[in-house]
Formats: structure tokens, C-alpha cells, sequence
């Protein structure tokens, strides 16, 4: 069998599920490229559908697909392509299964995959039980997102959409209780007590959380040079770390 080529339907479908959050929700599939990723996918027992790589034979010893020389440098979407590509089946968590989390990382009109994707990363790697994705996000399973969460994207439970009020009304009914990230106001993050049952709110990376959006407490990162505030993923990092370390002090 000859290589894929641009106009065949499997690398059409390729490119839709790499561009577009919209096929992805329909066909609750995405795109992984790379070694790592692939093997990330597989060893936490997420469902591979297909995998693609250049070649001029139509597969090898893991069954992968050859497309033809240089397709997947157009393709995708990355612009020094690791391949090969692979696509996966999409999964996500109810937020009913969140009941009896202890630590909780919800995004808020967070938009930057890259942003996105470290603060999964950051959460996977601080021991989160699960990161909510609220409307208006931008898509976990967009492929710079996936790149940037490094693998903690299959290892992390994800709940995907849901109304910002609604999703903290039903968290505070689990007995979680709400903690805003903010710039100036708030507890130091390092005397807020973090080992209780907690969802850590990241808002914007431009405007914040929107002051609509009601929370318990306040939290803040206190610097010392000029910089007015942190990225969101970077206080996302720290939060999270603070937390791990107050929780795993308390375990001791």
C-alpha cells in the first residue's frame, strides 16, 4: 500500500482533529504527537486509535501508518514536528466524580494553551485529585496544550466545561472549600492552611478571575522585585508545591 497522501481522508481527518476544538468534541478524538506522548497514552491506558509516521511502507512493528515524505511537516501544527501522530480517544470526568477530592485545580477563563497545559502539568506533578476546565477555556485536548502538559494530561481525571458559578456551587457542596489566586489581596500562600479539602481558582491570564465569581478565601504570592504579578501557570506552579509540601508535612 502506497503512503498517505494530503487528500486522503485519514489525513484530512488528521488535520480537522489538530485545527479544530469543534471535531474534536464531535468525534471525542484528538491528536498526540511524539514518542513520549504516544507512550504516555498507552501506558495509562487510554485508547489509540491510530498512528501515523513517515515512511514509505504502510506500517511497522506497532502499526503505525505511513504518510508520505514531508506530510507530516505540514500537518502539523508544531514547527519542528517530533512524530508520529497519533489519534486518541477523548476522555473527560463527570464532575460528580470530584465528591470526595481533596485538592482541585479550576481554570477560569484561562485561554493560553501553553498556560493550560503547565498548569496540568504542575497539578498531575502536586498531586491533584482531578483540574476542571470551566466554559470559555481554552480546549485541554487542543495539541499545543497536550504538548505542554507533558504526558500529566492522561494521568490527571479532567472535567471539561461547565458554568464558572455553577461548577464552584457544586464543589462547595462537596465540602470543598474555594481559593482565589489574586496579586494583592488574600492570605500568603504559604500561611493559607492548603491540607484541607481545597479547589485552587486560576482566573485569566489578562484580567484575573472575574469579580462575579464568588470564592471562600483569597490567596496571594507576595514578591519582592518589580514585577506587578505572575504568569497564572507560574503561581499555579507555586500554589500547587506549597500545597504538596504542606500535605505531605502533615502526613509525616
Amino acid at each position: 500500500m502506497l503512503p498517505l497522501v494530503m487528500r486522503s481522508p485519514p489525513v484530512q481527518r488528521l488535520r480537522r482533529l489538530i485545527a479544530r476544538s469543534s471535531a474534536r468534541r464531535i468525534e471525542e478524538r484528538f491528536v498526540i504527537e511524539g514518542s513520549l506522548l504516544l507512550n504516555e497514552a498507552r501506558t495509562a491506558g487510554w485508547s489509540v486509535e491510530a498512528v501515523y509516521g513517515d515512511g514509505d511502507g504502510n506500517d511497522d512493528s506497532d502499526g503505525r501508518l505511513a504518510l508520505a515524505p514531508g506530510l507530516l511537516e505540514r500537518i502539523s501544527d508544531c514547527v519542528t514536528p517530533q512524530g508520529p501522530l497519533a489519534v486518541v480517544e477523548r476522555r473527560t470526568a463527570p464532575l460528580e466524580s470530584l465528591r470526595e477530592a481533596t485538592f482541585v485545580v479550576v481554570l477560569v477563563d484561562v485561554r493560553d494553551p501553553g498556560n493550560a497545559g503547565t498548569i496540568l502539568r504542575s497539578a498531575e506533578a502536586a498531586g491533584a485529585d482531578g483540574l476542571v476546565a470551566c466554559d470559555g477555556c481554552v480546549d485541554i485536548f487542543a495539541p499545543k496544550t497536550v504538548r505542554a502538559s507533558a504526558g500529566a494530561l492522561f494521568h490527571v481525571p479532567i472535567v471539561a466545561g461547565g458554568d464558572p458559578a455553577e461548577v464552584l456551587a457544586a464543589l462547595a457542596g462537596f465540602g470543598i472549600v474555594t481559593l482565589a489566586t489574586d496579586a494583592h489581596t488574600g492570605t500568603s500562600y504559604t500561611a493559607a492552611d492548603l491540607t484541607r479539602r481545597i479547589a485552587v481558582i486560576l482566573g485569566n491570564e489578562a484580567n484575573g478571575l472575574d469579580s462575579t465569581v464568588m470564592v471562600d478565601e483569597y490567596i496571594t504570592i507576595a514578591q519582592m522585585g518589580r514585577t506587578e504579578s505572575l504568569n497564572v501557570s507560574m503561581a499555579a506552579v507555586v500554589i500547587a508545591f506549597e500545597a504538596a509540601r504542606q500535605r505531605r508535612d502533615a502526613a509525616s
